[in-house]
């Protein structure tokens, strides 16, 4: 364990000691180190007599159970994290030691007797027959010559030697959260306190002031002041619904996806959203995937699902027809909605949704054709994050677990070939990759594309999955050179991964503010009197009739209302017309990124939006 998750995970030991310093009849959960960071899960509710410690009894806590509002009444509030913050700071200072020793469940139950979320741990801990570990932290009383104990934890470890280590200026508490224990809804709810941590305060002022700036371009925030979607409750949680502008910038992304394929030879299907519970079967999802929305009990008909992945279908269509060598590849592909039942706890604006579209693509090949086929797909790849503006991406190979073989389908050596053939055609590109073992899907292994946004964090975009066990769960057929049947291989493959989490990251990574091509309103026009009115739709026509879409803005509203309208929503050219502008047949341009490029001739104008819309620059 690297020294930075040593002090982050001390730190969640000195928040909790803080913590029952203040409320010493709160109830510990877990404290585990997280990315930047760490926090400590507690249970307040103990200090009014209402926990049961009887975790694992019929309904012990259903009483307990309370929604993210109900927080603001908890024993716990925003207004503590200063202060506890401000006494871990203290205890940092008095050089607290951290020492780990082996004990008996006995005595491990005996010392937490008063924790139940812990003795629960311990009963597991038993049941598993594994070693129980605790760490102490505690000051040295030189006097008396002995510890004195501060706070002691069930823990594996791992910790620094003492908290002369810790920056105390390196840290800071940021948020509190509601958790379910143990991340299931059947369990009480419990706070969750923050926070994140570094080696010293410049790497946190940095880490802070990166914070800040993606609360401003947070795509929910952004989706709803750029009126792009919003989320309704009558709708459903995670079920967004897109406004004319966001609707545009689908179509747009969307289109750019459905082009570059049909280029390549790909071509469209169509597949229902509704089918027999006996396609998941066959494919192996109703025994494996736990997103599946519960069935529709149709009379006399059985189950039906709402997909939540779309192979099946691609693999019946196949299926359908005869197919020979000649005909192989074929790359069948759709745009289309998949739905899943994602735990409410875990939805997240665009990025994380129950009602997904995927540019989904699934191409059946010969094993000779994989690798070409392959590097077509690592091409198109590689051309539309150029064209979107991600300029840094890697490559996850993702592999199975060789240790936890009940999670997959199929036979292992050809799980291995697979992996093999993955390995060696990223090598061969030279692009920066790592190794995900455990991260294959259940039906083989796949390679995930990592980019980087504008504030330099990490988003999982594309897919490329090799795939030589649904095939045979089909019985998919080609007649090969020989006039013998063959078994096809199968390539599934998404470059956009979902189009609402590709929006969410393009979003965020322009602030908003849309490269021209992809603006969904591309100019804003904005006549100065009444009289100038006619003319400024005469340019708007002339824009419209080359697809540039154009807007003209609201008269009612002073010109300068109309102008900082326009910047708010981030439109990318302003033309203001008047007098001037009348007279000499130009137009007076303001960009939202370059700022005031003056009067312009309206061909001239054409001319360079046409180049920049062709060339999609950023």
């Amino acid at each position: 364990m690297k020294k930075i998750e040593r002090i982050r995970h001390s730190l969640a030991h000195l928040l909790a000691a803080a913590v029952l310093e203040k409320f010493p009849n709160a109830k510990l959960g877990i404290g585990p180190v997280i990315e930047n960071g760490f926090y400590y899960d507690f249970d307040f509710n103990a200090d009014t007599g209402r926990l049961n410690t009887q975790i694992n009894a019929d309904n012990s806590h259903s009483h307990q159970r309370k929604s993210a509002s109900d927080l603001e009444e908890s024993a716990f509030g925003e207004e503590y994290l200063s202060q506890i913050e401000t006494r871990m700071k203290e205890l940092i200072k008095q050089n607290l030691q951290f020492k780990k020793e082996m004990i008996s469940y006995e005595k491990a139950k005996k010392l937490f007797k008063n924790q139940p979320y812990k003795l629960e741990l311990i009963k597991e801990l038993q049941k598993k027959n594994k070693k129980i570990s605790i760490y102490k932290t505690f000051k040295k009383d030189l006097k008396e010559k002995k510890e004195i104990d501060v706070f002691v934890d069930l823990c594996a470890g791992f910790h620094i030697k003492s908290t002369n280590e810790i920056d105390p200026s390196a840290f800071k508490l940021t948020q509190i959260a509601a958790a379910y224990w143990r991340g299931d809804e059947k369990n009480p709810q419990l706070q969750r306190i923050y926070g994140v941590a570094f080696e010293n305060k410049k790497e946190l002022d940095d880490y802070l002031y990166l914070i800040e700036e993606a609360k401003k371009r947070d795509h929910r925030k952004l989706g709803k002041e750029l009126k792009l979607f919003t989320i309704i409750d009558e709708v459903g949680a995670g079920l967004p619904l897109f406004y004319p502008k966001g609707a545009i910038l689908r179509r747009i992304v969307e289109n750019f996806i459905i082009e570059l394929q049909e280029k390549h030879g790909y071509v469209p299907i169509w597949v229902p959203h509704l089918t027999k519970a006996e396609l998941y079967k066959i494919s192996g999802h109703l025994d494996k995937y736990e997103a599946m929305y519960p069935p529709l009990k149709l009379k006399n008909e059985g189950d039906y699902y709402l997909k939540p992945m779309n192979c099946p279908h691609f693999m019946m269509l196949y299926k359908s027809e005869p197919h020979s060598y000649k005909d192989l590849p074929l790359r069948y592909t759709a745009t289309t909605t998949v739905y899943r039942y994602e735990k409410s706890g875990e939805l997240l604006g665009l990025t994380r949704v129950r009602a997904l579209t995927q540019d989904d693509c699934h191409v059946f090949a010969t094993p000779f054709q994989i690798s070409s086929e392959i590097n077509l797909m690592l091409d198109m790849i590689e051309e539309t994050y150029k064209a979107f503006g991600f300029k840094e991406f890697w490559v996850r190979i993702s592999l199975h677990n060789p240790k936890e073989k009940g999670k997959y389908i199929g036979d292992f050596k050809i799980w291995k070939q697979s992996e093999e053939i993955l390995k060696k055609l990223v090598i061969k590109r030279g692009w920066k990759k790592e190794i995900g073992v455990g991260e294959a899907a259940f039906y083989g292994p796949k390679l995930d594309f990592m980019i980087k946004d504008a504030l330099g964090r990490a988003w999982q975009l594309s897919t490329i999955q090799l795939d030589m066990n649904l095939p045979k769960r089909f019985q998919l057929e080609y007649i090969n050179e020989k006039g013998k049947k063959s078994q096809p291989i199968v390539i599934h493959r998404a470059i956009l991964g979902s189009t609402e989490r590709f929006l969410a990251i393009l979003i965020e990574h322009y602030a908003g503010a849309l490269p021209l091509w992809l603006a969904p309103i591309q100019v804003e026009i904005i006549n100065i009197g009444l009289r100038h009115r006619p003319y400024a739709n005469f340019v708007r026509k002339q824009l419209m009739a080359l697809n540039i879409r154009t807007n003209l803005s609201d008269e009612n509203l002073t010109v300068s209302k109309r102008i900082r309208n326009a910047e708010i929503q981030k439109i990318p050219y302003i033309l203001v017309v008047g007098n001037k502008e009348l007279k000499n047949k130009t137009v007076n341009v303001r960009h939202y990124r370059r700022g005031l490029e003056g009067e312009i001739k309206i061909d001239k104008l054409i001319e360079k939006i046409e180049k920049e819309i062709k060339n999609k620059t950023i």
